[in-house]
């Protein structure tokens, strides 16, 4: 059985202090023509794709669509694909954007920007949350309310794990083959999931409402929390706090990092933009 818990981390964390703590340092700040910008993905070219809700975050009105933003900060097409519902987490393979899209994962064509197939959620009350795609393929896909982990491999949609103790799983990221980073927002805390053995292991705790999980090119991780801090944790547990901006109401969604810029992009949800800080 799948247990991630948050408990009893302060062993993983080691008593060395870091020699020079990292800093954010804002780059820029899109217009706030964006609606409710949940998540942002880079194409690994010049493209930051950006989920817009546009409404509440399970409602099945069609108002969601994704736009399409530089590494500048420019929005180059807002409406780039829409009809979806509330689209959050979102991930990429060769010519596929895949969304979740609350009870729905939809595969969009990028050259056209038109739905080619959809894979639904088994069970009522579904709440896809997070797209991540491995280096073969394979599509995983949490479900946060149903505490579900989906799975996409070479066409078969199935439910991978159901009820597992992944304690509300939302970001979730494919570091390497038979191995997830998962972060769960009911005890905020990282874990890392063993496919294979279906064995979870907490890495750190403590971040609150845990979003957006990305690699930061060196073997390590941003963790984004949706009440509005950014944390840096090692792959040894280490915590670093970089971002606050609980008091400023603005939120950190789910998070993107442009390894070769140094370039962490937050959606800020309800303020209806991104921003971006360099990493330093």
């Amino acid at each position: 059985m799948v247990v991630c818990m948050g408990a009893g981390l302060a062993a993983l964390s080691p008593s060395a202090v870091r020699p020079k703590p990292l800093k954010l340092t804002k780059a820029w700040e899109t217009d706030t023509t964006l609606r409710t910008p949940e998540s942002v993905l880079f194409d690994g070219k010049n493209t930051l794709y950006v989920a817009n809700i546009d409404g509440k975050p399970d409602g099945l009105d069609g108002n969601g669509f994704i736009s399409k933003v530089s590494l500048s900060g420019k929005i180059e097409n807002l409406h780039w694909t829409s009809g979806l519902n509330a689209p959050k987490g979102m991930g990429i393979y060769k010519h596929l954007l895949y969304v979740a899209d609350v009870y729905r994962l939809v595969a969009i064509n990028i050259a056209t920007g038109q739905a080619e197939k959809t894979w639904d959620a088994i069970g009522k009350g579904a709440f896809l949350n997070d797209v991540t795609v491995d280096k073969d393929g394979t599509v995983y896909v949490s479900d946060n309310r149903s505490d579900k982990l989906y799975r996409l491999k070479d066409e078969k949609w199935e439910l991978l794990i159901d009820g597992g103790g992944l304690n509300s799983p939302n970001g979730v990221l494919a570091t390497r083959k038979g191995e997830l980073m998962i972060g769960s927002t009911k005890i905020g805390a990282l874990c890392r999931l063993d496919l294979n053995t279906q064995t979870a292991t907490p890495i750190a705790d403590g971040m609150g409402n845990t979003d957006g999980i990305v690699s930061d090119g060196k073997g390590n991780y941003f963790v984004s929390d949706w009440n509005g801090r950014i944390f840096h944790i090692d792959a040894d547990g280490t915590k670093e706090q970089l971002l606050d901006t609980r008091a400023d109401k603005v939120n950190s969604a789910d998070i993107e990092y442009v390894v070769k810029k140094k370039l962490l992009v937050v959606p800020t949800f309800y303020k209806n933009s991104l921003v971006a800080y360099k990493v330093e």
